[in-house]
C-alpha cells in the first residue's frame, strides 16, 4: 500500500555572489536608496555574472534540499522546475537533473512566472498522491536580470536572480492542507516579457515571425491592487478548505515582490507582522525562487520548526495566484 499523503521534507537556496545595492542603481537610473526602500522594502538584490547559469544555481538549491530530506539524487522520481527565465527555451529541468546525476528522475519546466513555485508544489503533489511518484525534487529559479530593461527605473529597481528548492515525499499522514490555484488572463497585459516579431518573408508569398524576447513590462499599481485584493482571499478560501483558522497559521510566507504587499495583505488577513517571513530587503523578487528562498532560510535560522502550519501563496504573471497551506516537515 502507497503512502498516499504528502511531506515537505527538506529545503534549499542558492543566490549569486554579486550583490548590487540600491545606492549602485542611481548610477544606472534617476532614483534613490530612500526612494526604492520606502516604496518597495528592497535594499540589495543578487545578479548572476554572464558565467552563472540557471542550472548550475538550481541544482546548487536542490543538492540541499536533497542532503536535509536525507534522501540522495538517486532517490528522485521527478523533477519539476518552475521557472520564466529557463537557460534553454526547450527547457532546463533535464540539465538540472544531469547535473545532480539524479539518473531515475523525469524532469520537466513549468511555467506560471511568479506564482510557480505554488503551482508546481500543487503539480507535484498530484503525483505523490496517485502514487505515481515518491519522492519529487521541487525548484523555483530565475534570472531576471536577463530580461530587466536597466534604464527603466519602475521595474530595474524591484528584480533579482537566485534559487530555492524542497523535497517533497510520501508520507503516511498529508502535510498539504489545502490549496487553491486562480488564473484571469484578462489581465495578462499589466505584466509582461513578451515576444517581439519582425516579418521575414521566406519565399515570395510566405511569411514568417522571427524575434527575440523584450524586457519586463509591468503596470505596478494595477499588480499592487491585484495582489492585495486577491491574495488574502485566496488564503482565506484555503484556510476554510483547511478547516483552519487564522491564528492557526504559524508563519505567513509570500512571494516577495514588494514589502507593502506583504504588511497589506498580513493586515488585511489579520495576522501579526512577526509571523510575516520576509527576506525581499536582501533579494529582491526572485519570482519563482522567491518563496522557497524565504523558506529555506528560515528553516535554516531555526524560525520555522516541524509540525509549523505554512501558509504560502504566489501571485504574478499571467496574471496568476495560488496559496497552499502545509505543515513542516514529517
Amino acid at each position: 500500500m502507497h503512502n498516499l499523503g504528502i511531506a515537505i521534507t527538506g529545503s534549499g537556496s542558492a543566490v549569486p555572489e554579486t550583490s548590487l545595492a540600491n545606492e549602485a542603481l542611481t548610477e544606472l537610473v534617476e532614483t534613490s536608496d530612500e526612494w526604492i526602500a520606502t516604496r518597495t522594502g528592497i535594499r540589495q538584490r543578487r545578479l548572476a555574472l554572464p558565467t552563472e547559469s540557471l542550472s548550475v544555481l538550481a541544482a546548487k538549491a536542490s543538492r540541499q534540499a536533497i542532503a536535509a530530506a536525507g534522501i540522495t539524487p538517486e532517490d528522485v522520481d521527478l523533477i519539476i522546475l518552475a521557472t520564466s527565465t529557463p537557460d534553454d527555451l526547450f527547457g532546463s529541468a533535464c540539465q538540472i537533473q544531469a547535473e545532480l546525476g539524479a539518473t531515475k528522475a523525469v524532469a520537466f519546466d513549468l511555467t506560471a512566472a511568479c506564482s510557480g513555485f505554488v503551482f508546481g508544489l500543487v503539480t507535484a503533489a498530484q503525483y505523490i498522491r496517485t502514487g505515481v511518484y515518491q519522492n519529487v525534487l521541487l525548484v523555483g529559479a530565475d534570472i531576471l536580470s536577463r530580461w530587466v530593461d536597466w534604464q527603466d527605473r519602475r521595474t530595474c529597481v524591484l528584480f533579482g536572480d537566485g534559487a530555492g528548492a524542497v523535497i517533497m515525499q510520501a508520507n503516511e499522514s498529508d502535510r498539504l492542507l489545502g490549496f487553491t490555484l486562480k488564473s484571469d488572463g484578462s489581465q495578462n497585459h499589466y505584466l509582461n516579457l513578451a515576444y517581439q516579431a519582425s516579418d521575414h518573408e521566406l519565399i515570395p508569398g510566405i511569411n514568417i515571425s522571427q524575434g527575440k524576447y523584450n524586457p519586463i513590462t509591468m503596470n505596478g499599481k494595477e499588480v499592487y491592487r491585484f495582489a492585495v485584493q486577491k491574495v488574502p482571499e485566496v488564503i482565506d478560501k484555503t484556510l476554510f478548505q483547511a478547516n483552519l483558522t487564522i491564528d492557526q497559521i504559524d508563519w505567513l510566507v509570500l512571494h516577495q515582490a514588494n514589502q507593502r504587499i506583504l504588511d497589506a495583505v498580513a493586515q488585511r488577513l489579520n495576522i501579526p507582522n512577526d509571523k510575516v517571513i520576509s527576506n525581499l530587503a536582501n533579494y529582491g523578487n526572485t519570482s519563482a525562487a522567491s518563496i522557497p528562498i524565504a523558506l529555506d532560510e528560515a528553516v535554516r535560522q531555526g524560525k520555522i520548526k516541524p509540525n509549523d502550519i505554512i501558509a504560502a501563496s504566489g501571485f504574478g504573471a499571467g496574471l496568476t495566484w495560488g496559496a497552499a497551506i502545509f505543515q513542516w516537515g514529517r
